[in-house]
């Protein structure tokens, strides 16, 4: 899929965008008003070796990477725009392993949906090591993140612990083969001849290894997750140059030569960052295969929360707004699991509906589920349960449900699902959320949008932009190379295009809530040993 505009004169800049996500690799050029003005996309092969288990093969995610971003690249050139600067976003918690010396992925990386390592969360558990998890990485016990992904990976995926050996996420991977990877001349700013080995912090804080108040790896972490220190890579600020663009990307597109990288963020992280929630109590959602609701909780981390994670939102190192405190801004996160994915599974599990994009014609054709409740659980439970083995649910079904009715009931999950998230992030803050702002592909749907702000009793604004996680690393990358000169100046850049305000009354909506409780309860522990 290619998209492109052509309003902004020739001679001007652009920021373009990798975004190494989950089902595809996409790349993007953004203006100096911040709008996406071209993209290219390529499918991103699943996939399945067991039940549970999900791989990507690193080698495809970086061919795709040279593909889209040459094409973006090569485009722009021609249309007479210079490339100021390359920012990166990508699927978190992910985990590739490679040889920095041969610039070989020594495995299939374990994709963050994987659950292959529930057993090993639960003997941590056992063992009292939550605690330490939450105080110093923010996080919970749970396969979805990347420690105990590593610790598979050499313990039973037979990846040898060498000098050479590299664990990291998807963001580190593109990095450093984008700065030159094995192939990289001595001249390296690393000073090692090889590309840069970095990850920013928001990576960092999704691995379960980071210490989250000290800002650094965690060598009581690593030692408890059996993860060698020396294969991670450095940790740098989400703003600020890691290299330039070296290898076979330029050999790809010779617009790229040379170009800066200078922007890195997660993908959750990244999409805060381009809903210009700069101010604590802003939030965000996006609606992509899980959702993710962050909320801005400012620059004092704040305790451990039920239900909730606890992580850097970014760290915009020197070019942070004067008088700002330094260091990093933090955010309340809620991960859903499934959202998307059970539109997907409505078409391709069920055949209920033909393509994705039928799903709310038929959802807004029944005035309301007909009191049947879906509970997407197909790979257990995220915030505020953390259930690794809830599995999905069908509840509230009659003669008389019709498939009608089980569309919209799944609109209405994933509406119910963030309002779970919500509830938790207001009892953590002590207040509620100042707004929520939508983004990703379901965020399409005005009756998902109807529902939320339903639910939450709060407005819900989808952005006018479509591509707010490329668009937040594009941010970042151009704020580090002068593109943009504040956030100030970048929040004026928001807008919105659809505003939902509640419709129905808080009373309702809390009835309505309590039933999906009911439904929620009877899924979990549903695969639990024993």
């Amino acid at each position: 899929m290619v998209a492109t505009r052509t309003s902004s004169p020739a001679g001007s800049a652009c920021v373009l965008a990798v975004d190494a996500g989950t089902s595809s690799v996409r790349a993007l050029a953004v203006d100096e008003q911040a709008t996406v003005v071209d993209i290219a996309r390529r499918e991103l092969t699943q996939h399945f070796p067991r039940p549970g288990w999900v791989e990507h093969d690193p080698a495809e995610i970086w061919a795709l990477v040279v593909e889209t971003l040459a094409e973006v690249a090569d485009r722009q050139h021609r249309a007479g725009r210079s490339v100021a600067a390359v920012g990166v976003t990508n699927q978190r918690e992910t985990v590739v392993a490679w040889d920095r010396r041969t610039g070989q992925p020594l495995h299939r990386a374990i994709v963050w949906q994987d659950r292959r390592t529930a057993s090993r969360c639960d003997a941590l558990a056992e063992r009292g090591a939550l605690d330490l998890v939450r105080h110093q990485s923010g996080l919970v016990l749970d396969p979805y993140f990347s420690a105990t992904k590593m610790g598979w990976l050499l313990a039973e995926g037979m990846v040898p612990v060498t000098g050479d050996l590299v664990l990291a996420t998807v963001d580190a991977w593109v990095v450093w083969n984008l700065t030159g990877g094995a192939g990289r001349s001595p001249t390296s700013a690393a000073g090692t001849g090889q590309g840069t080995l970095a990850t920013d912090v928001t990576n960092a804080s999704r691995t379960s290894l980071y210490d989250i108040r000290r800002q650094q790896w965690s060598a009581e972490l690593a030692d408890l997750f059996d993860v060698p220190l020396g294969a991670l890579p450095e940790v740098h600020p989400s703003c600020g140059r890691l290299g330039r663009c070296h290898g076979p990307v330029v050999a790809a597109s010779a617009a790229l030569r040379g170009v800066p990288v200078s922007g890195v963020a997660g993908d959750q992280q990244a999409a805060l960052f381009g809903q210009a929630c700069f101010d604590p109590g802003q939030a965000k959602v996006t609606y992509g295969t899980g959702s993710f609701v962050l909320a801005n909780a400012g620059k004092v981390c704040p305790p451990p929360a039920d239900g909730l994670l606890t992580t850097v939102a970014w760290d915009l190192g020197e070019h942070a707004a004067p008088g700002t405190p330094p260091g990093v801004t933090y955010a309340l996160e809620g991960a859903v699991l499934a959202a998307g994915a059970a539109v997907q599974w409505l078409r391709d599990g069920l055949g209920l509906i033909d393509a994705a994009g039928e799903i709310e014609a038929l959802a807004r054709s029944v005035a309301d589920s007909g009191g049947a409740a879906i509970v997407p659980a197909f790979a257990g439970l995220g915030s505020p349960w953390w259930d690794p083995y809830a599995r999905g649910t069908v509840v509230g079904i009659t003669r008389g449900t019709t498939r009608a009715h089980l569309a919209r009931a799944v609109v209405e999950a994933m509406a119910m699902q963030v309002r779970d998230v919500a509830d938790a992030v207001t009892s953590a803050l002590g207040h509620r959320l100042l707004c929520l702002r939508a983004d990703g592909g379901a965020a399409v749907m005005r009756l998902l949008l109807q529902c939320q702000a339903d639910q939450l009793q709060i407005p819900v604004s989808r952005s006018s932009c479509t591509e707010t996680t490329a668009l937040g690393a594009a941010m970042l990358a151009g704020l580090a190379e002068g593109v943009w000169g504040s956030l100030d100046a970048l929040a004026q850049h928001w807008s919105a295009d659809a505003e939902h305000c509640p419709q129905v009354p808080a009373d309702d909506a809390d009835a309505a809530h309590r039933r999906w409780l009911l439904a929620v309860d009877r899924a979990r522990g549903w695969a639990a040993p024993g």
